[in-house]
């Protein structure tokens, strides 16, 4: 049996310029060029600079002395861009929007751009290139040298090789066609470990840190009993175990610390953050100076590109809408094409400007708040949650949370991620609201002063907290410890002699 009923909603639908806007938000500033670039390729009427001085806008000079349209009641950009027919799109009005169409003039930096351009990059090479070519000094066979390529080839980004010796062994039979066994691929991975830096391609940590031991002389303190700590045992080291150690070992508390101390001074991870041929780079999406008792904000250049539409197609749109096309198809097609193209790019300068906007709106609603930090740096960060940026500028907290996200602002206490500023409040005994930050430093601090032979408990740093004047429960300690990455207290544990 069928049922027919009837149901009224409220939905709100974005449209394509809020969806456009939205996006462009969230774009840090190397994004953002990236999809400037795409923008350009794809809409050939749009192109980077100023508009020309020439224009003829006499017409419009009334214009300019009306207030721009504010967005402090509303996130996203309206639909008013869109035209109702062919002939209805006002050019003047679009090449005419005042600079704070927005409500704020930008103060926009391009010097850092003519800085970065003249700057030539350092040539690096990778760690993959670097092996290879020490490869290229061993005494190596054809065969050999085609099992260490897979081999290099094969070592994740840690420096570690996780793939099967077997699965080294097929692909050399595959793609070469070389019948090899398991013993050709240990033999080669062997002298591959041994290279610089040393304990690289290992498939485990047990297996770095003993190819490293390996590699030192036998007149080198501790490192016979560091390899049978190793070798026999193992997993009590990796417990701090260490009576157990003793017991296993038959050394005393002193053979065992030189052990210990040798093995803790080997890289764990040889290679790390250098295999890969990447080249990381923060580019601050502000700059906050001081400027008298107040404070300058400056937005980086790339954030707010001058785009402008390129003036042949602004010539020929004019012409076309001069005429008549009617019975032209060719004309009528290519006016259409102007149109939705003109458009296109109106919305997105439109939202290009807008974007500026809200962003400089955040920064100077989060200077206002964190005054303190600005002024006196690390140990006076206040609490501050995305609503109270939200409540000043008055913008819906989604908007202050795209803002925030993959954004930097440089200061002249170094470079911050905008979400540092961000942190939950905890009040103390006198009554006073602090920055959770503040209470993990603390807490770093007295994890830092603890016994080593005996490092304190969740509870008893807890305890200590409290009588620093931070009442907190324990299972809040744990989790500030493991954000902190502090291991527990069992992990914390080292050899002291006495």
């Amino acid at each position: 049996m069928l049922n027919l009923r009837q149901s009224q909603s409220l939905q709100q639908k974005l449209s394509p310029q809020q969806i456009q806007y939205i996006k462009l938000l969230q774009l840090p500033t190397l994004a953002l060029e990236q999809r400037i670039k795409a923008e350009m390729e794809q809409n050939p009427l749009l192109e980077e600079g100023e508009e020309e001085d020439e224009l003829d806008l006499d017409d419009r000079e009334d214009d300019r002395d009306e207030p721009a349209a504010s967005d402090d009641d509303d996130d996203l950009p309206s639909e008013s861009t869109e035209s109702s027919s062919d002939d209805e799109f006002d050019w003047d009005e679009f090449l005419n929007a005042p600079d704070d169409l927005y409500g704020y003039k930008a103060q926009v930096d391009h010097s850092a751009e003519e800085d970065e351009r003249d700057t030539p990059m350092a040539a690096n090479s990778s760690l993959a290139e670097g092996l290879r070519d020490q490869v290229g000094l061993l005494d190596l066979g054809e065969t050999e040298e085609l099992i260490a390529d897979q081999i290099i080839g094969s070592i994740d980004e840690d420096g570690y090789l996780r793939r099967p010796v077997e699965s080294i062994l097929d692909d050399v039979m595959f793609n070469y066609g070389v019948m090899i066994e398991e013993a050709d691929v240990e033999r080669v991975l062997s002298k591959i470990q041994r290279l610089d830096p040393v304990g690289i391609a290992a498939r485990d940590l047990r297996e770095c840190l003993l190819v490293q031991l390996d590699a030192m002389g036998d007149e080198v303190d501790g490192r016979e009993n560091a390899v049978d700590m190793l070798r026999d045992a193992y997993k009590a080291f990796t417990m701090k175990h260490f009576d157990a150690i003793q017991r296993k070992l038959g050394i005393d508390e002193y053979d065992l610390k030189e052990a210990y101390d040798l093995v803790r001074s080997l890289d764990p991870k040889p290679g790390e953050g250098d295999f890969a041929q990447q080249t990381n780079y923060i580019t601050p999406d502000f700059t906050v100076e001081r400027d008298g008792d107040d404070f300058r904000i400056t937005l980086n250049g790339r954030n707010a590109p001058e785009l402008r539409v390129n003036r042949h197609y602004r010539e020929m749109w004019n012409d076309l809408s001069s005429k008549t096309t009617k019975g032209d198809e060719k004309a009528s097609e290519t006016k259409d094409f102007l149109k939705t193209r003109m458009e296109s790019a109106r919305w997105f300068i439109s939202s290009i400007q807008q974007r500026r906007n809200t962003l400089l709106r955040v920064m100077e609603a989060l200077v206002q708040v964190q005054r303190d930090f600005f002024e006196h740096g690390e140990g006076h960060l206040k609490p501050m949650i995305l609503k109270d940026i939200a409540d000043i500028i008055k913008m819906d907290i989604s908007t202050v949370s795209r803002v925030v996200n993959g954004k930097y602002v440089q200061t002249e206490y170094g470079v911050y991620e905008l979400k540092h500023f961000f942190s939950e409040g905890i009040t103390g005994e006198d009554g006073e609201e602090v920055s959770n930050k503040e209470v993990k430093a603390i807490l770093e601090r007295i994890v830092d002063a603890e016994d080593k032979a005996r490092p304190w408990s969740d509870q008893k740093l807890a305890d200590l907290l409290k009588e620093e004047g931070y009442p907190i429960a324990r299972r809040t300690v744990t989790k500030y410890r493991e954000q902190l990455g502090v291991p527990v207290a069992r992990l914390r544990r080292q050899i002291v002699l006495t």
